[in-house]
């Protein structure tokens, strides 16, 4: 099972805070384990600004202020930026599907700030990651769905509504989910 590219649904009564009700973009997926970046849960009082500020990165002129995001728990000071694949950085962008890239190299904030950064993009901080089997046992204990990743929906739809969106994108009503699992 390789869910690289795939969306990760967060079911009610997971149990961890930190993702109740996330919506994660998994960049990869293998034996050794998984790596994703959450797309809805925007991080408090932090904006693009305030980091290339803090990076002394001086935009060429006012940049749109883009909403950072909590990527997840794991290296919460480490940045990513979720894009789209017309940008390709100088140093190392991992294209992980037709629709997604991801790169985590400080020159793509420079990129932004000088206006030739990608199209589309969510800056995020930290990341979620699960070990060898872990990810796997996690959605065999009813823990998370998973779902093909729509770039419309992570990088246009609001925050707030990704969680049904991607719910939805399977038929699922968010209304009629259950915080127990049952089995047969």
């Amino acid at each position: 099972m390789d869910l690289t590219g795939k969306l990760l649904i967060a079911m009610p009564g997971m149990g961890d805070l930190r993702f109740e009700h996330s919506v994660i973009f998994l960049c990869s997926h293998s034996a050794e384990g998984a790596m994703g970046l959450i797309v809805n849960k925007p991080a408090e009082d932090v904006r693009l600004s305030h980091l290339l500020e803090q990076l002394e990165i001086k935009p060429d002129e006012p940049v749109k202020d883009m909403t950072v995001y909590f990527g997840g728990p794991v290296e919460s000071a480490r940045g990513f930026v979720l894009h789209s694949p017309d940008y390709q950085s100088n140093l190392q962008s991992l294209a992980v599907s037709d629709e997604f890239s991801m790169t985590a190299t400080l020159d793509i904030l420079e990129d932004i700030a000088t206006g030739t950064g990608p199209k589309r993009g969510l800056m995020l901080l930290g990341y979620a990651g699960w070990g060898p089997g872990q990810l796997e046992g996690e959605i065999s204990m009813n823990g998370w769905l998973t779902a093909e990743a729509d770039a419309d929906l992570v990088f246009d739809m609001a925050d707030a509504e990704k969680w049904g969106a991607a719910l939805q994108s399977l038929g699922v009503d968010p209304l009629s989910l259950s915080a127990s699992a049952g089995h047969a």
